[in-house]
């Protein structure tokens, strides 16, 4: 493939990749909720003028919560073509990438906790010691 043909091709994989996008969220109730929550830890990361390593791991983080959904509904979406009858296979497969979700979404909280865990902590500290005067 020339770099020619390669160069037009991005504009359309974008799109195609934003309708993939649009697509989760519409139809997963979850990835609105990871929506919301990674926007609040984006302004709580503002808000506590986060070090570029700590911006570093949480936008991996984030990134890493959202492919799992997105893999997670694709296959759903596969599996439910392949095997629209309940099938005990199936129900592994859905089972089995909700868990990868799962493990992703955990793995986030520990990861929030041990980079906004200190910085809240000072702020509770702080008011605490303001409200006792």
């Amino acid at each position: 493939m020339s770099d020619q043909v390669f160069w037009r091709k991005i504009p359309r994989s974008i799109r195609h990749a934003s309708e993939g996008i649009l697509y989760v969220l519409q139809t997963q109730q979850n990835a609105r909720a990871h929506l919301v929550i990674a926007a609040l830890v984006i302004l709580g990361g503002v808000g506590f003028r986060l070090s570029r390593q700590e911006w570093l791991v949480l936008t991996i983080t984030i990134g890493l919560v959202w492919a799992a959904e997105a893999f997670n509904t694709a296959l759903e979406v596969l599996v439910d073509q392949l095997s629209p009858e309940i099938h005990p296979a199936a129900k592994i497969c859905k089972d089995v990438s909700a868990a990868g979700v799962l493990v992703a979404a955990v793995v986030s909280v520990f990861i929030g906790l041990l980079i906004f865990g200190p910085p809240l902590w000072r702020t509770v500290q702080s008011a605490a010691g303001f409200f006792s005067r």
